[in-house]
């Protein structure tokens, strides 16, 4: 990295940004540097138009023939196939649907019905805490289930995987780190030993490109409300490989995943394909809201995106370690581009009173206790002057020891 950039080579960076005119698709509040979208992505005007036709022309007007008319009983698959296109899954294989949480407890509980002479989950044991409790619920399910935990039971989750092994679940990127797996290596890890193998992708979707069939895996899961720019809650997605889908089957065996939803048969038949992972009833106004989102991403390069995020998150640890680094930050995220997902994260100590200043100062991150601020580089709507600006806020507060104040004080709880 050039040591000796300035604000005009910033902005020269800006001018030649081939997705820099997508910034204008996004409502960006004035005085906000965003540098949160890893967890809430921006807003969209095309968000807001599929919103308001689905709530005020289809369903205030259609009523319940909107079903039909507007196609809303087919929007899962049909959304699952546009989302495909960002994991690297062919059509058929992805189905929008419910919530993370309850996404990860189908695809376990599915995996461990192939594998029903095995007994192991393995995860990481710095997961994002969902995930963690979902295996813990489905192992309480089956007696006999055992969860073994990277960085608990041993350092490395390869030493994990075994002949006892049916599944693995894990982060592609890491959710406060930003470290990211090498998906084709592991993956292949897991089959030489018999396992099958889950993906989050929670903080991958959107960021940067994902090749799931060609890395052979055989689940996916993740939330559609971060790069993907959802909005708040917006439902989640599976993927399935199609060789798998003879022989899944889930415990949620609600009305919409039934070979014959409207024959109203009194016992379950499971349906074809990714179809059995749906369970009830879909939130359509969320489905409508993602699809506005997703349609952004019609035209979107997934390699530009990618170059970009390395090129910002590339900057914005260049310029804090250059202008913060007599301040007791420790970058905690990978120094090198390709090992990391779309987000910078450092420690300090007293993070959590830092990340509150920089909030009130318009720049905003996160804080993940105990000592984590962490910063989400969207390439869509985030730019390269956006992280020069960043940086000297949080110079600034660092040096005036502004984060100090009193009204950043952690509060504690009266017992």
């Amino acid at each position: 990295m050039n040591a000796t950039l300035d604000l005009a080579a910033i902005e020269a960076m800006d001018a030649a940004d081939p997705l820099r005119s997508m910034r204008d698709r996004f409502v960006l509040p004035q005085g906000v540097i965003y540098l949160d979208g890893n967890s809430l992505g921006a807003a969209s005007p095309a968000v807001f138009d599929e919103l308001n036709k689905a709530a005020t022309q289809e369903w205030a007007q259609d009523l319940i023939r909107a079903w039909n008319t507007a196609g809303w009983f087919d929007m899962p698959v049909e959304l699952g196939d546009q989302l495909g296109r960002l994991i690297g899954a062919a059509a058929g294989q992805t189905v929008v649907c419910d919530t993370t949480s309850i996404n990860i407890y189908k695809v376990l509980h599915a995996a461990l019905a192939m594998r029903p002479d095995r007994s192991v989950i393995v995860a990481e044991g710095d997961s994002f805490p969902t995930d963690l409790y979902m295996a813990e619920g489905v192992a309480s399910t089956r007696p006999g289930t055992v969860l073994r935990l990277e960085g608990v039971d041993a350092p490395d989750i390869e030493e994990l995987i075994d002949e006892r092994v049916a599944v693995i679940l894990v982060n592609h990127v890491n959710y406060k780190s930003g470290q990211l797996r090498d998906m084709a290596a592991l993956t292949r890890r897991a089959h030489q030993a018999g396992a099958l193998i889950v993906w989050d992708l929670c903080h991958t979707a959107g960021a940067l490109p994902v090749e799931l069939d060609g890395a052979n895996a055989d689940f996916a899961i993740g939330c559609t409300y971060k790069y993907l720019n959802g909005g708040p809650g917006s439902p989640a997605f599976i993927y399935a490989a199609e060789r798998h889908h003879g022989d899944v089957y889930q415990p949620l065996s609600g009305w919409w995943g039934h070979a014959r939803p409207f024959a109203f048969e009194q016992a379950y038949a499971a349906g074809t394909g990714i179809r059995r992972f749906l369970c009830g009833t879909q939130p359509v106004l969320s489905m409508r809201a993602l699809k506005g989102a997703l349609d952004l991403w019609n035209n979107v390069d997934m390699a530009a995106v990618r170059q970009k995020s390395i090129a910002l998150t590339d900057l914005f640890i260049h310029l804090v370690e250059a202008r913060c680094g007599a301040y007791g930050l420790e970058l905690e995220s990978p120094r090198n581009g390709n090992e990391r997902g779309s987000q910078v994260s450092f420690i300090h100590s007293n993070g959590y009173q830092v990340m509150r200043a920089l909030i009130e100062r318009g720049v905003i991150g996160d804080f993940r206790a105990p000592s984590t601020i962490r910063f989400g580089f969207t390439p869509l709507y985030v730019g390269y002057k956006d992280v020069w600006q960043a940086v000297e806020v949080l110079e600034d507060i660092l040096r005036t020891g502004a984060w100090q104040d009193a009204r950043f004080a952690v509060k504690t709880a009266v017992t």
